[in-house]
Order: structure tokens, then sequence, then C-alpha cells
């Protein structure tokens, strides 16, 4: 049987957990951090940042980092990050691939689906855009569950 994920893609910061023997266990990365900031940037080299890294550079370069994200999904906006430009959704998937890595680097495995959760007062559109970031990001969200359900 395949694992599923269960991410909590916040506006702030972000986690993934799974079960293991019947109990969740939060997966963090190779330094042990156990929460991602939810910021994605570019170095100036145009290097992909996300989490820590980022959060590092927005107050010295802001226009090529964005955070809080999440209060835009489902919108029809577009971020520009140094050069480029992005949905949302793009945004939160570079999120959720890098929770993603964590948890197959924690199981040695290819992981694919996952579990996400919303906040209660997210509309159709927003829970949408949501299953569309972690589509983009390579997993198919099993369920889009209330962030009070979840807790």
């Amino acid at each position: 049987m395949s694992v599923i994920l269960g991410i909590d893609l916040g506006t702030t910061n972000s986690v993934v957990s799974i079960l293991r023997d019947g109990q969740p266990v939060v997966i963090g990365d190779e330094q042990g951090r156990r929460v991602l900031p939810s910021v994605v940037g570019f170095d100036s080299d145009g290097n992909l940042l996300v989490g820590e890294t980022a959060r590092n550079q927005a107050l010295l370069a802001p226009q090529r980092t964005v955070k809080s994200i999440k209060r835009h999904m489902g919108e029809a906006t577009r971020v520009k990050l140094g050069e480029q430009e992005f949905t949302p959704q793009e945004i939160s998937a570079m999120i959720l691939r890098t929770l993603k890595q964590w948890a197959e680097r924690e199981l040695n495995e290819p992981v694919t689906k996952a579990v996400i959760t919303v906040p209660a007062f997210f509309n159709e559109n927003q829970r949408e855009a949501t299953r569309m970031a972690g589509e983009l990001a390579g997993l198919e969200v099993v369920r889009i569950v209330n962030e009070p359900t979840a807790a």
C-alpha cells in the first residue's frame, strides 16, 4: 500500500506528515527542521529558493521573493518573481514539491499521493487551485480537508 502524505499548506509555514504504526509523524528536512516557511524566491543567479533560504533573502530581495501566496489561491492573478511570472498554484506547487522531497528522502521511496488541508472558508475555486498545486507538484490529491477537521 502506498503512503499518503498529510500536508498542511499554510500561509506562513507548511508541514508534511505520514502515519507510521498508526501514529502521525512529522517529517523534517536534512537539518531536522520540521516546519517549512511558505516562502519562495529566486537568488541573483536565478536558482529556486524555497523555505528558510527564501525567507532569509526576503528583506534584501523582495522583488525576487513571495510569501503568503495562499491568500491568493483561486485568484486569476500572476506574481512577478524577478523576470518571471507565476500563478499562485505554481508558487504553491514549489512549496508542495519541497515537502514531497522531504518525505521521499525520509521514506527512501517515491510518494505520489497526499491529503492537503485548506481553511474552512476556502471556496470551490480556492480548493480546486490547491488541488491543482498538488498536481503540479507531482501529487495525486486524494482529498482536500478543512483545517479544523484535520486538527
